[in-house]
């Protein structure tokens, strides 16, 4: 189905499948609407914290968070905002964990194709038994830099999608039609999708290397457009004074990680992006360089 972003493929998908009294498991840091749109079914969203070491996640704790009121697991990979991918152990505990149940699994791939240093992408569509129980969403706007259009598409069994159809029908019908028609021209060239990852990791890379000389710690990028730094080696403002600080110092803008917990952690990361032109980014290394 062709959707009004992967937002409004989000929002079609937990309220068509989720229902007062469920649980809905996901991982935090996570994109901020998950939560809410739980919450506004009625349901109980069941935040899990990512290692902080790694952003990894703990799957004990996904097994031990597993109620009989467990409807969904929220799964986002390649991961915003930590640039975390899933590997092959984290599909086989995936599998382990939903096996014999009824749990669906929400999986938000909206950086399918932004993966880097040779890795493969873990999609829900390339492991039958997990293709069963999932609905896939994801964003033209993402691969094609114009995020504004507003299209997406979601994927899933026909017994889900005729669900979720029944929701997007009656929240904005169809997806904008000049856009879908722009969207079959581009993809005719299979290169303006699968040149994401060669694109994006040399952005990344140039991104580190004009941060080399600075202050800051940057953590591993292994797919998405951000890039974590860590800045309590030579701060110790809360995430959200120290981006503040560099708007107004700097005139840089970037995310506190706290921003993306319902609890407000705040771990002294800031979240980098690099989609953006390369002078742009050597600018913006440049002036991160001087704090």
């Amino acid at each position: 189905t062709v959707i009004a972003s992967a937002s409004e493929g989000l929002y079609s998908t937990i309220s068509a499948l989720v229902h007062p009294g469920d649980e809905v498991i996901y991982f935090e840091p996570s994109f901020d609407s998950y939560g809410p749109i739980v919450r506004l079914q009625g349901a109980t969203p069941v935040p899990i914290k990512l290692s902080l070491a790694d952003f990894r996640v703990n799957w004990g704790e996904v097994a031990a968070a597993i109620t009989p009121k467990t409807r969904m697991i929220i799964i986002n990979t390649p991961h915003n905002p930590t640039a975390t991918v899933f590997d092959e152990a984290d599909i086989a505990r995936l599998k382990a964990l939903t096996r014999n149940t009824d749990i669906v699994i929400l999986a938000d791939e909206v950086y399918e194709h932004v993966v880097f240093d040779g890795a493969k992408h873990q999609s829900m569509a390339c492991h039958s038994e997990l293709a069963e129980r999932s609905v896939i969403v994801s964003s033209f706007g993402k691969s094609y830099h114009v995020t504004g259009w507003r299209v997406g598409y979601c994927l899933a069994p026909a017994e889900l999608m005729n669900e979720i159809r029944k929701v997007h029908q009656f929240m904005v019908f169809s997806a904008d039609t000049p856009m879908q028609y722009a969207f079959v021209d581009a993809l005719a060239n299979r290169e303006s999708y699968l040149g994401l990852s060669a694109f994006y990791q040399r952005k990344r890379d140039l991104l580190a290397h004009g941060l080399r000389e600075s202050r800051f710690e940057l953590l591993p990028s292994a797919g998405s457009f951000f890039m974590l730094a860590r800045f309590r080696g030579f701060s110790d403002e809360t995430d959200s004074d120290f981006v503040l600080r560099l708007i107004r110092d700097a005139r840089v803008a970037t995310i506190p990680l706290s921003a993306f917990y319902s609890d407000g952690t705040d771990s002294g990361l800031i979240r980098l992006s690099f989609s953006k032109d390369d002078a742009t980014l050597i600018e913006g290394a440049r002036r991160l360089c001087e704090i």
